[in-house]
């Protein structure tokens, strides 16, 4: 299984989807068949979306990447992660920010966030804190963010409350769109000034929110 998720790896890094080191070394260290259920855990190295259950998946590996790529987490950040699902995307981030660093992690479905707990404990961080509910609230306790990243397609359009909640210099990456989503990037580069870019040609499973723009307790 190593060695075929750790052709995967190289196959990412020459092709261009996966660029910087500290990204790269979160890959190979934290495995993703440690996030799929059993009966996935064969096709942890298939670059394809996994089911983990609950109409949800564990995202295409090339996605993850590209996402985290864009994101450029860095050591010492506080990342907001909506969507987290069995927690792999938890996992690396946890790694890549390291012991000075916070990830918090909010998933909405609480078998599925019972799933990420018990997968993220392989791993022993202590930088990481999980929360059962709905992201699009935000979670202002520990806002602001340096970055913020949604695996959860916005079909409305990107939640005021997550831009609000970046540090000026924080960025967000979310799929933006109904039925193919654009991975638009929001950079915050003033109080109330943002600059965007967008990639089209992505399918993710819908952002469910209970309330638009309203915060989390």
């Amino acid at each position: 299984m190593d060695d075929l998720m750790d052709e995967l790896i190289n196959e990412l890094t020459t092709d261009g989807y996966l660029k910087t080191e500290r990204i790269i070394e979160a890959f190979r260290k934290i495995k993703r068949e440690d996030f799929l259920p059993k009966e996935n855990k064969a096709e942890a190295s298939v670059n394809h979306p996994l089911t983990i259950g609950y109409n949800q998946t564990n995202s295409q590996p090339l996605t993850v990447a590209f996402m985290l790529e864009l994101l450029q987490p860095k050591p010492g950040e506080n990342i907001f992660d909506i969507g987290s699902g069995s927690g792999w995307q938890t996992a690396l981030l946890a790694e890549i920010v390291g012991d000075e660093g916070k990830v918090i992690a909010i998933e909405r479905i609480p078998d599925l966030k019972r799933m990420g707990d018990k997968n993220i404990a392989k791993y022993k961080f202590k930088n990481v804190k999980t929360l059962l509910g709905d992201g699009t609230r935000g979670y202002k306790k520990m806002a602001p963010y340096d970055k913020i990243i949604v695996a959860a397609a916005a079909e409305i359009g990107i939640p005021d409350i997550l831009l609000q909640q970046l540090k000026v210099g924080g960025r967000l990456v979310i799929p933006v769109g109904k039925y193919e989503q654009d991975m638009v990037v929001m950079n915050r580069v003033a109080k109330n000034d943002y600059k965007e870019e967008r990639y089209p040609g992505f399918q993710f499973v819908p952002l469910v929110p209970n309330e638009w723009g309203k915060d989390s307790d």
